[in-house]
């Protein structure tokens, strides 16, 4: 029998996983798996048992929010062997499993182990921690997060906006340098976000034609931070009607990038701390790990 190492974060979204658990432990055993199913404890809990387990394992299969996801894609990246993973998204964000077309419902999910294909996805590093889908700075940060589910669920995209409204009252600016593909440029930002996703919790939505999760390069997004009310209008505008072509944004691709500050700033990854720094350093590091997806996804794997 092919082995599985199914690790289960009981606490993600309002923990309807334990609803489903026993029917997706059985339709992995009627595929043929003998599932080991790990219930995390604490936090980065997950990471530890990829690291440690992952290796002897043929799939390791999770379900979680992003944070779960973003925990066992650090582990597998260190347990020694390129282990393809199966994601079962039960958070109250998902943005990921969205963007990789992964459904909601979970035995669909789960069953993409089986109907699937293993897709080869980039993965962000920064300052050497591994992020998933977005590295972000700034007054938007905790919006996608801090929105109450049911003004998410009756305003949609424009329920961030106006949540990240909020913050605007209390901006704040970081003089920032940059240095990517031996360009400079140095501004005022409020806010920047490195994403390799279609969206980021409603902030920012990207047509599957804009964006390719295995090309090696990421969409970089940075906000000027406004001089008078006009230029605060035109961001507000921008993230409403989705157009960030105004000069209040600057937006471009790239495979690495440097940010560099006088002052620390806070950065969250994929939706958790990821320290107070001076600079960092993101680099995209392509086709880094697997995850099942549907298979007319499939892509060819790294070159070894």
């Amino acid at each position: 029998m092919k082995k599985m190492l199914f690790i289960v974060n009981p606490h993600a979204g309002k923990g309807y996983i334990k609803n489903s658990l026993l029917s997706i432990v059985d339709l992995y055993t009627k595929a043929g798996y003998l599932v080991t199913v790990y219930t995390t404890q604490c936090e980065k809990d997950a990471t530890n048992c990829a690291r440690n387990l992952a290796a002897d394992y043929d799939v390791v299969a999770c379900s979680g929010g992003d944070g779960t996801l973003d925990e066992v894609v650090t582990g597998v990246l260190s347990c020694g062997k390129k282990v393809p993973i199966g994601y079962i998204p039960a958070g109250s964000t998902n943005d990921f499993a969205k963007s990789m077309s992964i459904s909601s419902n979970k035995l669909k999910a789960a069953s993409l182990v089986m109907e699937g294909a293993p897709f080869y996805c980039d993965v962000g590093i920064f300052n050497s921690k591994p992020f998933i889908y977005i590295a972000a700075f700034g007054a938007f940060t905790e919006v996608s997060y801090s929105t109450p589910q049911n003004i998410k669920n009756s305003m949609g995209h424009m329920a961030y906006i106006l949540e990240g409204a909020k913050s605007l009252a209390n901006i704040k600016s970081f003089h920032i340098r940059m240095e990517c593909d031996g360009h400079k440029m140095e501004d005022d930002f409020i806010f920047g976000m490195i994403t390799n996703s279609l969206s980021v919790g409603g902030m920012k939505s990207y047509e599957m034609s804009e964006v390719d999760f295995d090309d090696g390069l990421f969409e970089i997004m940075m906000i000027r931070m406004p001089r008078n009310p006009i230029e605060l209008q035109n961001i507000i505008g921008g993230l409403l009607l989705n157009d960030t072509s105004n000069e209040m944004f600057y937006c471009f691709k790239t495979s690495k990038v440097l940010f560099a500050s006088h002052t620390p700033i806070p950065w969250t990854l994929d939706g958790e701390f990821g320290g107070d720094v001076k600079e960092a350093y993101v680099e995209n590091l392509e086709k880094a790990f697997a995850i099942y997806r549907k298979a007319k996804y499939q892509n060819m794997p790294p070159e070894s």
